[in-house]
């Protein structure tokens, strides 16, 4: 994997940033645009994946990366899951509903992905010893029983 060095680079970052776009057009406009509750929420959700990802980017370590990454993906179901609640109130068609949410499932992808490339780096740069098995080996004749 080429090193990426600013977090526009990250395509789960890129896809996030598609699946924005969608979400603030489909919700800006006739009764979708009126519900600001949900508006507001689906809009807060969906950005909060790019952010997730731009913050963990730039978090200074892997765990911490790591970390927001995960926030990154709950974020992307949460969005998910307003998006039923749109096509149950009409606020948007099946196909808008579908396109936004397959983004989320392929950004989600890409995030997992992320966190499993993360997790095998972090792996393979630790520490490791070969193992040794352990064995006691007494030579019973040299135990001297009057000792005791």
């Amino acid at each position: 994997m080429a090193t990426i060095k600013r977090f526009e680079e990250i395509r789960a970052w890129q896809i996030a940033r598609e699946m924005v776009k969608l979400v603030y057009k489909v919700s800006a406009i006739s009764e979708f645009a009126k519900d600001f509750g949900l508006r507001d929420q689906i809009r807060r959700s969906a950005g909060s994946v790019m952010h997730n990802i731009a913050e963990g980017f730039n978090s200074g370590s892997d765990n911490e990366f790591i970390r927001f990454l995960g926030y990154a993906r709950r974020s992307a179901s949460e969005c998910q899951s307003q998006l039923y609640i749109a096509l149950d109130q009409n606020y948007i068609s099946q196909e808008q509903f579908q396109s936004i949410f397959d983004k989320a499932e392929v950004g989600n992808r890409q995030i997992n992905g992320l966190i499993g490339y993360l997790h095998r780096s972090r792996s393979k740069n630790k520490l490791s010893e070969p193992e040794i098995p352990y064995q006691l080996n007494i030579d019973e004749n040299s135990y001297d029983q009057s000792d005791k």
